[in-house]
């Protein structure tokens, strides 16, 4: 399949020379890169934190819990990510963006250059969530039925979010989608196994990486605008233009701050990591003037945006293990 060539390519796209060939090892290849792995982290670090907190409320660490709901988050994840470049095929943004950053934006690509068909991603896909669904199972035997609710509340907005006849992203609700999948259910699922019960400082653990990964998917959504726009995929920065776009993204990164303060306050914690968290706002409203004056670099920037979410998921994770026992 022919595509058009991209205008920024941070890596080679993947191709039939680099993964074709027949035989398990070079199709588990192909199925594994295919969803994307590199950006698997963005839902480990939230379970992650969610443990972390949780056990630290409960005083006890439960790891096959914690395993379990590792590798559920990462198939639901992955799934998601197949099903996001089938949705996008079926639309045909994918197929005709030539504005694209591989390997940020744009999909895999391995629809695109034929590397797999439409019907195996979709299969791929399929497969991926049935895995979950066996993690979530097992989950649920062990500690009932919530887990069922929130699993199936994330695996109905990941599915949605890239339905043709839905589609949320294309609706402007990507960001609320991915903030509450890769944000508040992962952190406070994750907790709830460790303790057993939610409070509303678990809620405030997980709005900030609710914030970070918004910002996340906002500044990726920017190099596909031209091709969203063309097949009536009205994502928000192609509904409210760059400027807004920039403004909208320094306003998710103070939440984040915002709420790691009202966590902080609400603890009577010391003050002084506040300045990790700053600083990290410091380079996220840098970003958001930079998005919104439409000035160049935005590889880089894209960059940047996931080291904040990373630094802030660990930033969090290191203030919960490393604070007074008391808490």
């Amino acid at each position: 399949m022919q595509t058009p060539e991209p205008k920024f390519v941070a890596v080679s796209e993947p191709n039939v020379s680099a993964f074709g060939g027949p035989g398990i090892g070079p199709s588990l290849r192909r199925a594994w890169f295919a969803t994307r792995p590199q950006f698997l982290t963005a839902s480990a670090l939230p379970v992650i934190l969610g443990t972390v907190w949780g056990a630290r409320q409960s005083g006890s660490f439960d790891p096959v819990s914690f395993l379990l709901a590792l590798l559920g988050v990462a198939l639901l994840h992955a799934a998601s990510n197949v099903w996001n470049d089938v949705g996008d095929e079926q639309c045909g943004t994918d197929g005709q963006n030539n504005d694209r950053i591989y390997p940020f934006t744009g999909g895999s690509r391995f629809i695109q250059n034929g590397v797999l068909s439409l019907a195996q991603m979709t299969r791929l896909s399929l497969l991926l969530a049935a895995g979950a669904s066996v993690v979530g199972i097992l989950l649920i035997w062990l500690h009932g039925w919530p887990i069922l609710v929130l699993g199936a509340l994330g695996g109905a907005i990941g599915g949605l979010y890239s339905w043709p006849r839905v589609q949320l992203a294309g609706l402007g609700l990507g960001e609320i989608a991915v903030a509450l999948t890769f944000g508040v259910l992962p952190v406070c699922g994750a907790a709830w196994l460790q303790q057993g019960s939610l409070d509303p400082l678990t809620l405030f653990v997980g709005l900030p990486v609710a914030g970070w990964v918004a910002a996340v998917l906002l500044i990726n959504e920017i190099p596909d605008c031209e091709a969203d726009a063309r097949v009536g995929k009205r994502t928000l920065p192609v509904r409210i233009g760059l400027a807004w776009t920039g403004m909208l993204y320094a306003c998710l990164q103070c939440s984040a701050l915002l709420s790691v303060v009202i966590w902080q306050q609400r603890l009577g914690l010391s003050a002084w990591p506040l300045a990790w968290f700053a600083l990290l706002l410091g380079v996220g409203l840098m970003l958001g003037y930079r998005l919104a004056a439409r000035l160049p670099g935005l590889p880089l920037m894209i960059r940047l945006t996931l080291s904040i979410h990373a630094a802030g998921c660990l930033g969090l994770v290191a203030w919960i293990m490393l604070a007074d026992p008391r808490l």
